[in-house]
């Protein structure tokens, strides 16, 4: 019995050590997510630090009054102040002014009621805000807050007011710099790695709203690579803090105190916050800030690669082997452009630039645009369903480049005899003298579309008689059949869909068409 009790306590105890063993081995599993960054308990610390190197910018510009001092049905009363729109109060200095008005006074021999000189000048003030980059006085702010301005005045944190020269600015990205001098150094801030900042990070921004004065609010990253539709490069952060009227051109900081953006515009019916603002990411605005500075006429040179791009959808992609919807599909070359030269042809989808991958077509201007000019750098394609990778000397962009595809060369017009071919709801006839002329094809080669069978795959992605295709299967197309050849192959092959070059008026672009249509 003793032997027993002895061997059952004995496994009582080797239980209980087992159990010790697995509950140490549970408790640093479930701690392990505290490794993630903490909520701050405050920013003043912070606060401190960075609202010194945010700045306030004034604006003034001259514009003429308007017949007897009237600006869309208001009165124009001296001495009111010009406030930004929307600021909270605009009301109050109305309603103050026009009583004051009416007490009497402001009639006067030879002015007209509002008692301003009919036709004389007056000078519109705007607010903004800005950040210096450099202690001798550089400054960065967007370039909508200084457009059209005849004077600009930037004031300091501590309230001294300092004239401001325009270096340069750049409409494309909505980037300018401005230098001040000032016999102290200003305190600058510091440029951060936009790349890096997540998506749910803490940031702060800084400005100066409806005019009251640097004030700062804090939020999160909400979102990366917005497209606004505001211009050619659009790659805008997204946050809830706070940004108002005024707050364009001030910094977006992260919690290490560095600028990961420029604040510039925000989603609003109403004209105030509504936890949707966006900003220029740093890499982009820092590289542009650096190049008007340095660059003798203060002019951005950007960089050129002479291609008309399309996306990649999910049916080109399968249609061309790809393992996923990604990089930007060359539907032309321009002629002794940089990607001519170095080989590039329609239909390539560009991976890879300069060693950083396109994950989408509204990336790759992006890329080209911020690569030196006359740098030379790897641009990986997929053609023919395998990577290659060829050298590309990147050109200068003529910002009245026309990048429409050119018009196909003149060919000689086929023999009149023209049998049609119907496949995928498509009726297509080789191109004729009266089909020229009846679709207005101007040296076009390929074969036309006569016929669209209405609610077909075809009919689906926009195609119309009078398009030409010139391409399936990127094999060049001289006649009918051949379209229906290469239809009948990929089917054969078990593809889901296969890739047409159409040409329209003169405009290419490629459409992977479902085969799954009779």
């Amino acid at each position: 019995m003793s032997l027993l009790l002895s061997r059952l306590s004995s496994r009582l105890r080797r239980s209980a050590a087992m159990a010790g063993a697995v509950l140490l081995l549970v408790v640093p599993g479930e701690l392990a997510p505290a490794a993630a960054r903490p909520a701050p308990d405050g920013f003043a610390d912070l606060a401190e630090k960075l609202l010194p190197s945010v700045v306030n910018i004034s604006t003034t510009q001259n514009v003429k009054s308007e017949k007897q001092g009237e600006r869309q049905g208001e009165r124009s009363v001296p001495g009111r102040p010009q406030l930004p729109p929307g600021s909270p109060f605009e009301e109050f200095f109305k309603d103050f002014f026009d009583r004051d008005g009416q007490r009497g006074g402001d009639r006067q021999e030879g002015r007209p009621e509002g008692g301003r000189p009919e036709g004389r000048s007056r000078k519109a003030t705007s607010l903004g805000s800005g950040f210096v980059i450099d202690a001798e006085g550089y400054i960065v702010t967007n370039n909508h807050v200084i457009a059209d301005a005849d004077e600009i005045t930037v004031i300091l944190h501590n309230n001294v007011s300092l004239k401001a020269e325009l270096v340069g600015r750049d409409s494309k990205t909505d980037v300018a710099v401005l230098k001040v001098k000032t016999d102290k150094p200003l305190v600058a801030a510091n440029w951060g790695d936009s790349d890096k900042a997540r998506v749910g990070d803490w940031v702060l921004a800084i400005g100066n709203p409806f005019g009251l004065g640097g004030s700062l609010t804090a939020g999160i990253l909400s979102a990366r690579q917005r497209d606004i539709q505001s211009g050619p490069y659009d790659d805008f952060l997204q946050t809830d803090a706070s940004i108002n009227r005024g707050n364009s051109g001030g910094p977006m900081f992260n919690t290490d105190g560095q600028v990961i953006g420029i604040n510039t515009a925000i989603y609003s019916p109403s004209g105030g916050s509504i936890g949707i603002g966006f900003a220029i990411p740093s890499n982009l605005a820092k590289e542009i800030a650096a190049e008007l500075i340095r660059a003798p006429d203060h002019v951005v040179r950007r960089g050129w690669l002479g291609v008309r791009i399309q996306a990649v959808t999910d049916e080109i992609a399968e249609s061309l082997g790809l393992d996923k919807a990604r990089g930007a599909l060359v539907a032309s070359v321009n002629d002794n452009g940089p990607a001519h030269v170095s080989g590039i042809q329609p239909g390539d989808v560009i991976v890879s630039f300069n060693d950083k991958p396109v994950n989408d077509m509204r990336h790759l201007p992006r890329l080209v645009a911020e690569t030196a000019v006359g740098k030379s750098v790897p641009v990986s394609v997929w053609r023919r369903r395998k990577t290659e990778t060829v050298q590309v000397v990147v050109g200068r962009l003529d910002e009245t480049e026309q990048v429409a595809a050119k018009e196909p060369a003149k060919s000689k017009s086929p023999k009149s005899e023209s049998p049609t071919v119907t496949t995928l709801g498509i009726t297509l006839s080789n191109i004729t003298p009266e089909l020229k002329d009846k679709f207005s094809l101007k040296g076009a080669k390929g074969v036309v579309i006569v016929g669209i069978v209405n609610d077909s795959a075809a009919a689906d992605k926009g195609l119309r008689p009078g398009d030409v295709i010139m391409e399936a299967a990127q094999e060049e197309i001289k006649n009918a059949g051949q379209v229906a050849g290469k239809i009948d192959d990929a089917k054969r092959a078990g593809r889901k869909s296969i890739l047409l070059l159409v040409e329209r008026q003169g405009d290419l672009r490629f459409i992977a068409l479902r085969l799954d249509q009779s």
